[in-house]
């Protein structure tokens, strides 16, 4: 959550309720589980952390002022390292949702290219649990495991790919327009 909340604020400074509205969206039903306040306690712990800055902003006659957060750079450096990073499987791949969807808003990479740099890392792992589930001898308690594992990373290539389509799409639009 913090990586994605970090790469928001890489487009432009933001309000908390703002990036909150933000990553709802981009999540889709999965984001009307969020916790309201999650967002307010990860900006607090990614300001302690140095990683963004806090500002107020007059608000409207009728609002408070509200804070405004900007990353730092150090936070822009942590977002470059994010955007990179080509860790599989994800408990969870909203994750990953996200980080594509954040790179587009801001401009800060190419999904297609973070989906194909995925797809290199899952096919890497693919090859080495193939051979390992060779190396083993039949009917091995490992031979499963390694079965189960080879068809995630298989389902895992599939969804990538379906990735790929949707940013791809995207990516002749905006070209079009």
């Amino acid at each position: 959550m913090q990586d994605a909340v970090l790469a928001m604020l890489a487009k432009e400074p933001s309000h908390g309720y703002h990036l909150r509205a933000r990553l709802q969206q981009s999540l889709g039903p999965l984001g009307e589980s969020m916790n309201p306040g999650q967002i307010y306690v990860t900006l607090a712990r990614l300001e302690k952390a140095g990683l963004v800055v806090c500002e107020r902003a007059n608000g409207l006659p009728e609002r408070p002022d509200r804070k405004v957060y900007a990353l730092t750079p150090a936070g822009q450096e942590r977002v470059t390292a994010w955007l990179t990073e080509v860790g599989w499987p994800k408990p969870d791949l909203a994750e990953f949702h996200l980080k594509l969807t954040a790179a587009a808003a801001a401009r800060l990479a190419d999904p297609v290219q973070l989906v194909a740099a995925q797809r290199r890392e899952l096919l890497r792992r693919l090859r080495e649990v193939q051979h390992a589930a060779l190396a083993e001898p039949a009917g091995s308690a490992a031979v499963l495991l390694l079965e189960g594992v080879v068809l995630r990373l298989q389902a895992d290539l599939r969804w990538l790919d379906a990735c790929e389509r949707a940013w791809s799409k995207v990516d002749d639009e905006s070209e079009g327009a």
